[in-house]
């Protein structure tokens, strides 16, 4: 008998571990053995677009999972328009982004932290504002009390993959800092969690 949940789990660990040819190999295999459950498809998506843009790739791959455990049909059709807005539907881009801010688009590069806080208390949510410029714009981090806010913020809104880019991009910066050392403890702890859901 097939294990569909430990497939999906070696899948995921394959994705994160950025090894995207046996991850697209195990989605695949699931997308076959389960024709019916298009998050396998989307899955397969995600391991496409990281070989020509693998941070978009991770951003698409943490939103999907938080929000496919709220509500799988939305998560499958808003990543399915992020996708096809990112193939270069412009409109469709413009649409999916138009609250985020009164900035246009064109000049979404970065939002400064304490910019971003105001995004999360006009939005209400930390998620919902970092959903909202994920695919776009850049959290420019100036303090590092501000950047292991935001780390924090990120894993306990389940966005555990951006959350290890963070870290690891920061490492060198802050290498023998406590804090650090305690955010991946933090974010350990949380994928135990998750895998064992």
């Amino acid at each position: 008998m097939i294990n569909e949940r430990r497939l999906l789990n070696e899948a995921n660990s394959y994705f994160l571990n950025k090894e995207y040819d046996k991850a697209l190999f195990i989605y695949s295999q699931l997308s076959s053995l389960f024709p019916k459950k298009e998050e396998y498809k989307v899955y397969s998506l995600f391991c496409d677009i990281a070989t020509e843009d693998e941070q978009k790739a991770l951003s698409l791959y943490d939103y999907f999972c938080v929000a496919v455990e709220e509500d799988k049909d939305a998560a499958i059709s808003y990543v399915e328009q992020a996708i096809n807005a990112y193939d270069g539907d412009i409109d469709n881009m413009m649409n999916l982004l138009h609250d985020i801010t009164e900035t246009s688009v064109e000049t979404l590069d970065a939002i400064k932290y304490e910019d971003f806080i105001r995004l999360v208390e006009s939005r209400g949510s930390f998620r919902v504002a970092f959903e909202d410029i994920m695919f776009s714009t850049k959290v420019a981090i100036e303090t590092k009390e501000d950047f292991f806010d935001f780390v924090s913020k990120l894993i306990d809104n389940g966005f555990n993959t951006t959350a290890y880019s963070y870290l690891d991009g920061f490492n060198e910066y802050f290498s023998y800092d406590k804090k650090l050392e305690e955010l991946y403890k933090k974010l350990e702890e949380k994928n135990i969690v998750n895998n064992h859901k």
